[in-house]
């Protein structure tokens, strides 16, 4: 048995989806009570704000970085997203207009959406997004081998990209929708950990369902397992589908009561979404904002 089945077989983590769901439900019974100004300004605070448009353009990142500026400005009172998120050519132009102190530059890279690509081109975009600029790279796991079981190449894959961008942090997306039983979930979370992700997200937003609160909830009690045998902490982030405001409360409650409060800060939980912001903002005002 090589390490990877080794750790596979060794994960307790309950994978039938009778028992997600009901794991869930209690939850989300509990939900409500973290909807509170705290929580969501905690949330708008954890957005990695993303564009990921086919139109994308020079002018309009910069456009969209100088709105994260503004908003520094205009809402003083409140915390700035987490980080911006773009394609892996435009990190060095959200560098150039990014002013404000403590947001990261995120990029999409390694054959994003589908992983589909020799694998010293994933290598050469990593690097190349990091030299830009880029904090943090978001990968796609390469799901042709997850569903071969290849577990060998699938995880040096990712291994070679956690070389390449070096000391930015490494995402590693599962696609959750593609892998689609808690089963599948646990195996790629447990894959993508063993092989130095320092995140763990559910979806790229792009082909397959986005996030599910059933997918998240086996995510994080993957997490959970491997830093009690590790010591390690990997993060994790939602993507894909999260719009509203009560939707993203409700994943704050699955980090919270899985993983507890010390992960419920910007270097372990980020939600990645395009339309959040403005919702959060809106419910956090009282008043419809379209600000982003």
């Amino acid at each position: 048995m090589d390490r990877y089945q080794e750790a596979l077989s060794a994960s307790t983590v309950p994978t039938s989806e009778e028992v997600v769901k009901a794991e869930v439900a209690k939850i989300l019974e509990k939900a409500p009570e973290y909807n509170t100004p705290e929580i969501l300004s905690f949330l708008l605070g954890s957005i990695d704000l993303t564009t990921l448009s086919t139109t994308d353009s020079v002018k309009s990142v910069s456009a969209f970085t100088r709105r994260v500026n503004d908003f520094d400005n205009d809402y003083p009172q409140l915390p700035h997203v987490a980080a911006i998120c773009v394609y892996s050519n435009f990190a060095e132009v959200v560098r150039t207009n990014l002013d404000v102190q403590g947001v990261d530059i995120a990029v999409v890279a390694g054959g994003f959406p589908s992983s589909q690509t020799y694998l010293p081109v994933k290598i050469a975009d990593c690097a190349l997004a990091v030299a830009g600029g880029a904090d943090e790279v978001d990968i796609v796991m390469n799901l042709g081998y997850f569903f071969d079981e290849n577990y060998e190449d699938l995880c040096d894959e990712i291994i070679e990209q956690k070389h390449a961008v070096k000391d930015a942090k490494l995402k590693v997306i599962l696609e959750t929708g593609a892998l689609r039983t808690p089963e599948n979930i646990k195996r790629a979370s447990v894959l993508a950990m063993y092989s130095d992700a320092d995140f763990i997200k559910t979806s790229t937003g792009k082909i397959y369902e986005g996030a599910t609160l059933e997918a998240a909830w086996v995510m994080c009690k993957c997490i959970k397992e491997y830093y009690e045998k590790t010591g390690r902490k990997v993060g994790f982030k939602a993507a894909g589908g999260v719009r509203t405001a009560e939707e993203a409360v409700q994943y704050y409650a699955i980090v919270k009561e899985v993983l507890g409060d010390e992960w419920l800060n910007h270097d372990l939980f980020r939600i990645g979404a395009s339309s959040l912001a403005n919702n959060l903002l809106s419910a956090i005002e009282g008043t419809e904002v379209k600000y982003f």
